[in-house]
């Protein structure tokens, strides 16, 4: 880890990796909004920009021309991924050939088929847990879900959530820091998918492995390397931001037992409630590298430098939400951007809301009433996705 030196100055020195950023950030990008709606740091190489407003970030978020997803992640030090993760590293016009063979494999259709046993797994870790009145609801609860659901619809192993878990922590926490963790990572998830991959190479399956090796763009198959960083980018993408956003919203339930009591009371809010919990505590910032010079809001941005594309912050812009800073359970008008904006719209995003809407339920049927055992002993993750790492609750 470095030594780093404390943020003097949020508009021309921010650090998204600060304890004060990472446990309360509302206040800074509320702060920024006001003064500096686009904050500058020099703490990374080649220079970073944070847009707090939602139009801005909607803005550079549709600007393909000037703006590169080839670099998702702002670092300390430079690092060109040397295996890319398409299509959320890939920019046009090789993005949509990229994009196009995963659409139907989280389309409505084939989610709805894995809703029941999302319920099952989730009765399975509350029934471990219930009789204790306590746990801890994001190490005991929600971080299993996703990895396991993912799990299942890759053919693997459920167990093999905890080597899923460990990657994601070095990849998206520890990597920001280090950069040998990243590339640790992403040689043994590329050993772990070419090793599955192989296994399939001649014969059925319906699993989403199986699904990718099926594929075809223009008549012809996916190359493995093309598979692999695709399999690679599901885990990444698709585990940690669920898991924050299921860690969050029952953080927020504990905290607020308003909220709690009146989805027990009107199970059918849940749907919009979910949509409302996503905007309020939407767990996912991107980057962009900037790859023409481009001015945005006034700000002059050079090549090379990145942009901290914060969708939380763009989602608590009281210009575009009123009452932005409140959680409105059955806020009717919700364009939030929890699930990105422009061509890299999430791809997961009809899973991630059944993971979260079932987790919910099936939560609050069991245990409908519940509350922060200690709320100075939640703790929240490092890096660009935000949900709390440490959430010990108690119902008894």
């Amino acid at each position: 880890m470095s030594t780093k030196q404390p943020v003097k100055d949020w508009a021309t020195d921010f650090d998204h990796t600060d304890p004060a950023w990472n446990n309360d950030p509302y206040p800074i990008w509320d702060d920024l909004r006001k003064r500096c709606p686009m904050a500058r740091s020099e703490r990374f190489e080649d220079g970073a920009f944070f847009p707090s407003r939602y139009a801005d970030v909607r803005e550079i978020s549709y600007d393909t021309e000037h703006f590169s997803s080839r670099r998702v992640i702002v670092r300390e030090k430079k690092f060109n991924p040397v295996m890319p993760a398409p299509p959320i590293t890939s920019d046009p016009p090789e993005h949509r050939p990229a994009r196009m063979p995963l659409l139907p494999a989280f389309n409505p259709k084939a989610i709805e088929k894995l809703t029941p046993g999302t319920r099952a797994l989730c009765n399975r870790l509350i029934d471990g847990v219930i009789d204790k009145g306590s746990c801890d609801a994001a190490t005991d609860y929600a971080q299993h879900i996703p990895t396991r659901v993912i799990a299942n619809m890759l053919g693997m192993d459920e167990e093999d959530g905890d080597r899923y878990r460990r990657w994601i922590k070095m990849a998206l926490e520890e990597g920001i820091h280090d950069n040998s963790k990243v590339t640790e990572s992403l040689k043994e998830m590329t050993i772990y998918f070419g090793q599955e991959l192989a296994k399939r190479s001649d014969m059925p399956g319906d699993d989403l492995i199986s699904f990718m090796r099926d594929q075809r763009v223009d008549g012809q198959p996916l190359p493995p390397e093309k598979i692999i960083g695709t399999l690679r980018l599901l885990l990444i993408a698709g585990i940690d931001t669920t898991w924050s956003a299921i860690g969050a919203s029952l953080w927020h339930l504990a905290k607020n037992p308003q909220d709690t009591a009146r989805l027990v009371a009107e199970p059918a809010l849940m749907d919009t409630a979910v949509e409302e919990l996503l905007r309020a505590y939407a767990p996912v910032t991107m980057a962009r590298e900037v790859k023409k010079d481009v001015t945005i809001n006034g700000c002059p941005m050079k090549a090379g430098a990145m942009v901290l594309l914060s969708f939380p912050a763009a989602n608590r812009d009281p210009e575009m939400f009123p009452d932005a800073d409140k959680v409105l359970l059955d806020r009717q008008e919700n364009r939030h951007a929890a699930f990105g904006l422009g061509i890299h719209r999430c791809i997961g995003s009809n899973l991630a809301r059944m993971e979260l809407r079932v987790a919910l339920e099936e939560w609050l049927k069991r245990i409908p009433q519940f509350r922060l055992e200690n709320p100075a002993g939640v703790t929240w993750s490092e890096g660009t996705v935000r949900g709390p790492r440490t959430l010990r609750v108690v119902w008894k």
